[in-house]
């Protein structure tokens, strides 16, 4: 009994390994409706994967997900920092014409 335990451990062992290093993809569509009208539509994808192969076939959307990623939300920051910069300059000199443009009238 032991000996069977092992080899079925082995076995899944093999088989997770060889999943995470090729990937599987699964894939299905789900489609409800009633007398040829579509109700509902729902597209299912699932990719099961090791990070290095998710890297090489080009999936690396955690890196860029602050709420995954520390130097991802820091850039997000940065980002915000610099448009609310260029908005308060655009402020400022709408501003100044409008004040301008008073002292004209």
């Amino acid at each position: 009994m032991a000996i069977e335990q092992s080899t079925q451990s082995s076995n899944l062992v093999d088989v997770l390994e060889t999943v995470l290093d090729k990937g599987v993809v699964i894939a299905g569509d789900i489609r409800v409706g009633i007398a040829d009208v579509e109700l509902l539509s729902i597209k299912i994808r699932l990719i099961v994967a090791s990070v290095d192969k998710a890297k090489e076939i080009g999936m690396d959307w955690w890196e860029t997900d602050p709420y995954l990623n520390s130097k991802a939300a820091n850039k997000e920051d940065e980002k915000l920092k610099e448009e609310n910069d260029q908005l308060q300059k655009r402020i400022d000199a709408l501003e100044k014409k409008m004040a301008q443009d008073n002292r004209l009238v």
